[in-house]
């Protein structure tokens, strides 16, 4: 079993910049998949935001690329999200799922507000 607590979510105006952080309760070699999704108001799919093979190279949406940059810390087993130039429609709630063993997990999610 694996645990994922998303944290670093808030209200933050346009323009802004967040640093998201998703802490992984196993060892981070073990994960095959690591990525970020969103879930925006009003819609019950959550979309891709980034995602990043073990060993391979990030791939963003189009609606965040040059915009948000996703890695990662062994040290620290953490998948973080740096989010900057922040719009509206970014605001979402943030979700890090992984995938380990051929099982998916999830986490319960942070809250993005982008506003004025």
């Amino acid at each position: 079993q694996v645990q994922l607590v998303e944290s670093g979510g808030g209200l933050v105006q346009p323009g802004g910049s967040l640093r998201l952080s998703c802490t992984v309760s196993i060892n981070m070699f073990s994960l095959e998949y690591m990525g970020w999704y969103r879930r925006t108001p009003g819609k019950s799919a959550r979309e891709l935001v980034a995602s990043i093979f073990s060993g391979g190279q990030p791939n963003y949406a189009d609606s965040v690329k040059g915009r948000f940059t996703i890695s990662t810390d062994d040290s620290e087993n953490t998948i973080n999200l740096q989010m900057s130039n922040l719009k509206p429609e970014d605001t979402a709630v943030y979700y890090c799922p992984v995938l380990s063993r051929r099982t998916h997990y999830w986490g319960q999610g942070t809250q993005v507000t982008v506003s004025s």
